[in-house]
Parts: structure tokens; C-alpha cells; sequence
């Protein structure tokens, strides 16, 4: 089937440097979520997108990290600055529309 297509697949950096990840959702997808999961726990969620709009945010860092989508081009997720606790393994995930959200 069709996946998202994110790069790079691995990204490794010194401590207080800039990390850049892109992610190409599915053709046709206008939702573009991201997560992150620090060694073997939880998925956290990041950010999510409406097409270029933040749709929601709760789960962003209040600094050091930014994500934008921009029109035919991937989406981004930037960190400034790493610090040892950003050490994680990024997901992106896209869908045609959102689900519902259950805690």
C-alpha cells in the first residue's frame, strides 16, 4: 500500500545542533500528523495539520521545536538546539480526515 515518505531515515547530531525532518504525506491526504517516541515508550503526539494550517498543537514543545507544511512541498519538523532527551524516533502519519479523538 502507500506510505508516507519520510527523510532522512536516520539523523545523527551533537548536542545543541539543528535537526531537520521531512515528511511527504500520502497523495491526497490533507492531514499530516506527527509523533514522537523517546526509546521504547508511548507515542506522543507532536502537531497535526490541516493541508498548511496547525490543526492542533497540544503536544508541541513550547521551544526549540517548529513544523510547517507548505503547498507541494513535505512537511517539516525542526529542532533547535537538541538536547539528549530529543533522541527519538519520529513518526509521521497522513489520512484523508481526522478521527476522533479518544483519551
Amino acid at each position: 500500500g502507500e506510505e508516507v515518505t519520510q527523510t532522512p531515515k536516520h539523523l545523527v547530531k551533537g548536542e545543541g545542533q539543528e535537526a531537520k525532518l521531512y515528511c511527504a504525506p500520502i497523495k491526497g491526504h490533507s492531514y499530516v500528523f506527527w509523533y514522537q517516541q523517546v526509546l521504547k515508550k508511548e507515542f506522543k503526539f507532536l502537531i497535526s495539520f490541516q493541508n498548511e494550517n496547525v490543526f492542533d498543537k497540544t503536544g508541541m514543545p513550547k521551544e526549540r521545536f517548529s513544523a510547517k507544511c507548505l503547498p507541494n512541498s513535505p512537511c517539516s519538523l525542526e529542532i533547535q538546539a537538541t538536547k539528549l532527551e530529543d533522541s527519538a524516533v519520529y513518526f509521521c502519519a497522513s489520512s484523508q480526515s481526522t478521527v476522533l479523538n479518544i483519551s
